[in-house]
């Protein structure tokens, strides 16, 4: 079978993977409005192509934080990536590494933070933390990613507890037993872990924004927030120190009824005001999404879902097609829209259907 598109990836993942990892992997929230309306939101915006613009030599390079990728697509945060491919998110660093772009691993991953480092030596690589109610063991988890070079800390900021996804309670979702949440081995020890790998509870529901200069105490990464969808916390965010946003409503797994991360990000991009990058994850399935994200403000967008189908298929070699699809439309499309390099993209690219 051609690969030729996301969605190819997606119907392989959904044919060969186990229900029950298919559903985990799949699930929204509630009826799943926010997950759909994230990829349907793309479908509004229009492009304003431009002619004659000489593009005859593509730059698809950009920087984030002043680290250069080859493209602005990089890997977001999931957890359990074993239950996509074996080799988990070791696959998933060196695929990244492999199309020089970021990857942020998850506080769940099926992989140690050391395990990912030496899989891909030199890789740019972010850490994304949940703040649990033992402080020590969340401590513990950014000195460890600062010593082994991750070179910022995103912390996810829309989960003081986990949404409900029906298909995740109708399957009784567990982790099975012989994978583990790598990272967290020893944290709970004795108590009797929940669906996700954890005892119930052990997030921390009372993190505030005053947290963050508890986290700046701890580390000298940037600080990154994951999750913002509003002006105001846009605002909050500049306010305390952070150094980017990803507007992101978690894949649509939280809150149901959020709107579209393509729609929240005009309302942080006009309170930025360029003070500090501002990301998007949700519902990039194609290489024109990411050209309308960046038309938008967006620096860079994250990929979730799709690099699971990606991990599924092939494993490292899968993944890197996937990227390697998007890098190729994306490429395609600023060029039939006028533009020779990212920096020419702009909001005069985009306009949005008059429903």
């Amino acid at each position: 079978m051609a690969m030729v598109c996301l969605s190819d990836f997606e119907a392989y993942a959904k044919k060969y993977l186990p229900r029950i990892a298919w559903d985990f992997f799949a699930a929204g929230a509630d009826e799943c409005s926010t997950r759909d309306e994230n990829i349907l939101a793309y479908k509004r915006i229009h492009f304003r192509p431009r002619m004659l613009r000489d593009v005859s030599v593509m730059d698809t390079r950009t920087k984030l934080l002043g680290t250069e990728i080859s493209f602005p697509v990089g890997i977001a945060p999931t957890g359990f990536h074993q239950l996509a491919w074996p080799d988990g998110e070791k696959s998933t660093a060196r695929a990244a590494n492999a199309m020089n772009t970021c990857y942020i691993a998850s506080t769940y991953s099926t992989c140690t933070l050391e395990e990912i480092s030496a899989a891909a030596p030199g890789g740019f690589r972010w850490f994304q933390l949940y703040i649990h109610r033992n402080r020590a063991v969340s401590q513990q988890l950014v000195q460890r990613a600062e010593a082994l070079g991750f070179q910022a800390l995103v912390l996810t900021a829309d989960l003081p507890y986990t949404g409900k996804r029906r298909d995740d309670v109708r399957n009784g979702f567990r982790l099975p037993p012989h994978m583990k949440l790598k990272n967290l081995e020893g944290a709970f020890e004795g108590d009797d872990c929940s669906e996700y790998g954890l005892p119930p509870n052990s997030l921390d529901p009372s993190v505030t924004w005053n947290d963050i200069y508890w986290l700046q105490s701890l580390t000298r990464l940037p600080i990154i927030i994951k999750g913002i969808l509003t002006k105001e916390d846009a605002e909050l965010a500049v306010r305390h120190g952070a150094q980017g946003i990803i507007v992101s409503n978690h894949g649509g797994r939280q809150l149901d009824g959020g709107p579209a991360t393509i729609d929240a990000l005009i309302e942080v991009v006009e309170a930025v005001q360029g003070r500090i990058e501002v990301y998007l994850d949700g519902g990039i399935r194609k290489g024109s999404d990411v050209l309308k994200a960046l038309a938008l403000g967006a620096k860079c967008v994250f990929i979730g879902r799709p690099a699971l189908w990606g991990l599924a298929y092939k494993g490292e070699e899968g993944l890197q097609d996937v990227l390697r699809i998007l890098r190729d439309e994306f490429r395609l499309s600023m060029a039939l829209a006028g533009c020779a390099s990212v920096s020419e993209i702009g909001r005069h690219l985009v306009q949005f259907s008059k429903l």
